[in-house]
């Protein structure tokens, strides 16, 4: 089963996060082979940290759970809520097969949260762009609670362009960049 979590920063953490830096790293590695995408958020100013973003394949939701509130910023409150959803990969690859790379253009966390019935269930047209798309759904798998997108744009407003804005209660545009060990 594959999950979407978003570990939104607590203001004033990065001292904190850096600290705990190796013991971060580490306890991804153990999760290495399951992950799909992962990588930091931004603020609008490219540079200050506001999140992590970790998409990961795990047996059930107990697993996810134990593997977002056990990761280390976790547990010494560097973060300020979790976003933990179920997810589908619609492209069926990790963002390490992404043709575009790890580099090159602005890239964004589009994160589309709703209700109701499943809004862009299908793959853009365009998907020379697209690092990591799918739904965000209950632990069951049966319930649409939105939809998450990390691409390749060259604005915010192009990014926020890839979901279908009225179908939405909310419409979040990171800046992302690929993460893991360098």
């Amino acid at each position: 089963m594959e999950f979407f979590c978003y570990h939104r920063d607590r203001p004033g953490s990065l001292a904190l996060r850096e600290e705990l830096g190796e013991e971060h790293w580490s306890y991804m590695d153990r999760y290495a082979k399951e992950l799909i995408a992962r990588g930091p958020t931004f603020a609008d100013d490219g540079e200050t940290l506001t999140g992590s973003v970790h998409i990961v394949d795990l047996p059930d939701p107990a697993a996810a759970r134990a593997f977002a509130f056990d990761e280390p910023n976790y547990q010494a409150g560097a973060y300020r809520d979790v976003l933990l959803r179920r997810w589908r990969n619609m492209l069926g690859r990790t963002m390490w097969d992404f043709p575009g790379g790890r580099s090159g253009g602005n890239r964004y966390l589009v994160l589309g949260l709703g209700e109701g019935p499943a809004a862009d269930s299908a793959l853009p047209s365009d998907r020379d762009d697209l690092v990591a798309y799918g739904p965000l759904l209950s632990d069951d798998g049966d319930t649409w609670l939105g939809t998450a997108v990390l691409l390749r744009a060259p604005d915010p407003e192009t990014a926020r362009a890839v979901l279908t804005a009225e179908r939405y209660a909310d419409i979040e545009v990171h800046d992302w960049e690929f993460g893991g060990r360098r």
